[in-house]
């Protein structure tokens, strides 16, 4: 028997929010040096916002790595390149509903709460997986390759729907 497996990297375009904080840590540099020049002995303070600003700019580069194995999607945060940590897993046992973003099917899971794990881009192929776990309900954001949808389609037809 062979096994059903992919695995897709989806990088994360920086948002509003990235952007204002990375304009905000760079002139919060600035106004730490222009301070060294009014008070020599706060010499420390840029170097101390230089090492913020180094390790934040490395947390907002992220990507995700979506792993669907037999029915199992695992989605992993991958910061910087190196550092990568499991957020989300779930069995196609645990699945409710697996449809595009904005489809109408979705409807009756209006207050349930929802992990994003896309890329942010528009234009991108989103889709919304529905998913009972511990009880919980939850909605996760993701943008699936045509593999993983045909793994879903496979396991449990009923609970897929498609565009």
């Amino acid at each position: 028997m062979s096994d059903y497996y992919t695995e897709q990297l989806v990088k994360k375009k920086a948002d509003a929010k990235d952007r204002m904080i990375k304009i905000g840590l760079i002139l919060l540099t600035l106004l730490s040096i222009v301070i060294v020049f009014f008070f020599p002995l706060g010499i420390i303070l840029p170097v101390l916002v230089i090492i913020l600003d180094v390790f934040l700019f490395r947390r907002m580069n992220v990507e995700y790595e979506y792993l669907y194995v037999n029915g199992e999607l695992d989605i992993d945060i991958i910061l910087n390149k190196a550092k990568r940590k499991r957020k989300f897993s779930a069995a196609i046992n645990d699945v409710e509903l697996l449809a595009p973003a904005g489809a109408s099917e979705l409807g009756q899971y209006q207050n349930v709460k929802v992990k994003d794990f896309s890329s942010g881009n528009k234009q991108a192929r989103r889709y919304v997986l529905v998913v009972t776990n511990k009880g919980e309900m939850t909605k996760v954001i993701f943008e699936p390759n045509d593999t993983i949808i045909e793994g879903y389609s496979m396991m449990a037809p009923r609970k897929v729907i498609r565009r």
